[in-house]
């Protein structure tokens, strides 16, 4: 759709004093709204080209269908038991 900018600012010449914050917050909104859909499709491009990513995402979906994945309470677990490992390892 194809506006005429000059007639879009007659019209703000034309719109109430009460009625201008808003406006004025719409212009902002809708600013923002654009800046972020860029944003978004940057970080899309940025991700589709990170090999390592899509390899971690490619592996991620193999280990849910293969049921290669822990609930809370198994992740807690096995966090807890690296964490030990680790600190064993510190004390040699």
């Amino acid at each position: 759709m194809s506006v005429n900018r000059e007639e879009l600012k007659r019209l703000s010449d034309l719109i109430h004093e009460e009625d201008t914050a808003e406006v004025y917050d719409f212009i902002g909104y809708l600013n923002m709204k654009r800046e972020r859909e860029a944003i978004e499709q940057m970080d899309l491009d940025l991700f589709s080209k990170d090999k390592e990513l899509i390899k971690q995402v490619q592996k991620s979906r193999e280990d849910r269908e293969n049921g290669r994945v822990y609930n809370q309470e198994q992740g807690l677990k096995y966090l807890q038991h690296k964490i030990r490992e680790f600190e064993s390892e510190q004390n040699l």
